[in-house]
């Protein structure tokens, strides 16, 4: 094999590397729970009184705007903070946080501690843009 073959695969295999990645980070593959979009969302927390809705951003972001409704524990607290979700263990928790990626982390975290996530899509980000209220 050749120097320059060797490159090539090398390129590729990190190609490769960096596209699971971003996938993964974004929960479009190996997830163990669902995304939704923000009207989904929404859709369910007006309709279905066995959800929780869960702010996963910073308490700076919270203050400035967030789906009425929702309690915020930051992603960076969750796992300390589990034993606070305990009696909406059996209820769907709609995870959000600014873009999507936040919660991503956030519902693997919950979907592995026996928690039912759903994750919005976009974030509040997408929420605002698909015209749903924030509270300010």
């Amino acid at each position: 094999m050749t120097k320059k073959e060797i490159i090539n695969i090398v390129y590729w295999v990190g190609f490769i590397a960096v596209a699971l990645y971003f996938a993964y980070s974004k929960g479009w593959i190996f997830t163990n729970f669902e995304s939704i979009s923000p009207k989904e969302a929404n859709a369910l927390l007006q309709k279905d009184e066995n959800v929780f809705l869960l702010d996963v951003r910073t308490p700076e972001e919270f203050a400035q705007e967030h789906i009425e409704g929702s309690t915020l524990i930051p992603v960076q607290v969750l796992s300390e903070k589990l034993s606070e979700l305990q009696e909406v263990k059996d209820k769907k928790i709609i995870v959000y946080c600014h873009s999507g990626n936040r919660s991503v982390v956030a519902s693997r975290l919950l979907s592995k501690n026996g928690f039912i996530p759903l994750n919005v899509k976009g974030g509040i980000t997408e929420w605002k843009a698909e015209g749903l209220k924030v509270t300010h």
